[in-house]
């Protein structure tokens, strides 16, 4: 019976783990600046610790979308990332902008 409720309890952990890390990239990819590159090296990092402590990335990093934007702040330039901001603010000033005048024209 021990058995059983040790597997129980990998398979929990198991999904755990993949629900924290899927997350994690989706969260650490919405981070300003971030590209592909950040993401596998964050992927890597954490995938890396934990096998190398044996911790599951709950334990060791906490919240996966508190932990992406440290990893963000870590990983990307700060001016990339200033320019990424700027750049989503002025899409979403002319995406409110274009909203607005369809409203006004009835579309």
């Amino acid at each position: 019976m021990a058995r059983k409720d040790r597997t129980a309890d990998d398979g929990a952990e198991e999904k755990d783990r993949e629900k924290w890390m899927a997350r994690f990239q989706v969260r650490l990819a919405m981070q300003p600046g971030v590209d592909r590159a950040v993401v596998l090296q964050a992927v890597k990092e954490v995938t890396a610790h934990c096998a190398e402590t044996g911790e599951q990335p709950r334990t060791a990093f906490g919240d996966p979308d508190a932990y992406a934007v440290q990893a963000a702040e870590r990983l990307v330039p700060a001016d990339r990332a200033a320019r990424e901001r700027r750049h989503n603010a002025v899409v979403d000033a002319l995406d409110a902008v274009r909203k607005r005048a369809g409203e006004i024209a009835g579309l």
